[in-house]
């Protein structure tokens, strides 16, 4: 990843995770959202692990190292991964979509706050301006919400899931500062996610199903692009992009991610586009726009 460009990082973690919407449906169709997200990051945690040891990387890690990688895996690949999937039983996915576009401010303000980040007003006016234009991209779909009679505990799941995902990133951040290489750190963060996520599908008994994976061919082919592109391909850029332009900056991809992913609704699901859509569009394009473009250098002399 580190021969790509920003740009090329950032286009295929948007295109990638814009499909993983419709993927994700598959999935929840036919498991719990506890055994599918152990399942999903089991099967790219070992994949990342076997490509560093290819590499000649090493995989064995001092298990003094671990502890930030568990917190990495347990809020970035797990508890917010399930907050995600038992959020769309509850609200549209375009809300919790929506929710996600937040994901750039809250990274960028808790890099402010933690390391104190440089958090400039354009980068908050973005945003701003991302998170109306996703609104705006789902506002016939948010307004079925309240004829939900458990949307408030969507929305509370999907609240749940952003911050914790922004937890986890933050997290993963800081790997670089601690000497951690890449595709290791990856690759165990990725393994403690799906450990924790397994310890909650023996807490539940995988809600009264039996513990078997399904023979369809929808679940495995959607496992499979889940797994393989939108975790380790799309987690791999975006952590990249990530250690190049900070936390909030690399975030800016959960702005475009829905974008991608109403093409895909288009394409596949009978979704018709109105005028909400192009002007959604434009506000979201805009606010990347503001969040990514560079800073000024300072004047020398």
């Amino acid at each position: 990843m580190s021969r790509l460009s920003n740009l090329q990082l950032y286009a295929l973690t948007v295109l990638i995770w814009g499909t993983t919407w419709h993927a994700i449906v598959y999935q929840i169709a036919q498991t719990t959202p506890e055994f599918g997200v152990t399942v999903r990051f089991a099967l790219a945690g070992a994949g990342v692990l076997a490509l560093a040891a290819w590499r000649g990387e090493r995989v064995w890690l001092p298990w003094q190292v671990h502890l930030p990688l568990v917190v990495q895996g347990l809020f970035m690949y797990s508890l917010s991964y399930l907050c995600l999937y038992h959020a769309e039983r509850h609200v549209p996915s375009g809300l919790v979509a929506v929710g996600y576009s937040a994901s750039p401010l809250l990274a960028g303000v808790g890099a402010w706050l933690m390391w104190r980040t440089a958090l400039s007003g354009r980068f908050i006016a973005g945003g701003l301006l991302g998170v109306a234009g996703v609104a705006l991209l789902f506002w016939p779909e948010l307004g079925e919400t309240s004829g939900r009679p458990t949307a408030n505990l969507g929305l509370v799941l999907t609240a749940g899931a952003v911050l914790l995902s922004s937890v986890g990133s933050l997290s993963a951040s800081r790997n670089p500062q601690r000497g951690l290489s890449f595709w290791p750190a990856l690759g165990w963060g990725l393994v403690w996610g799906a450990a924790s996520s397994a310890l909650l599908v023996l807490q539940s008994g995988n809600g009264g199903q039996p513990l078997r994976l399904p023979l369809t061919f929808s679940w495995w082919l959607s496992l499979i692009w889940l797994a393989g592109a939108g975790t380790v391909v799309a987690f791999s850029c975006f952590l990249t992009l990530q250690q190049r332009l900070g936390p909030g900056k690399a975030s800016a991809v959960g702005v475009m991610t829905p974008v991608v992913a109403l093409a895909v609704s288009t394409a596949f699901e009978g979704y018709q586009p109105d005028g909400y859509t192009l002007g959604g569009v434009l506000l979201a394009v805009a606010g990347n726009v503001l969040m990514l473009k560079r800073d000024a250098a300072p004047a020398t002399g």
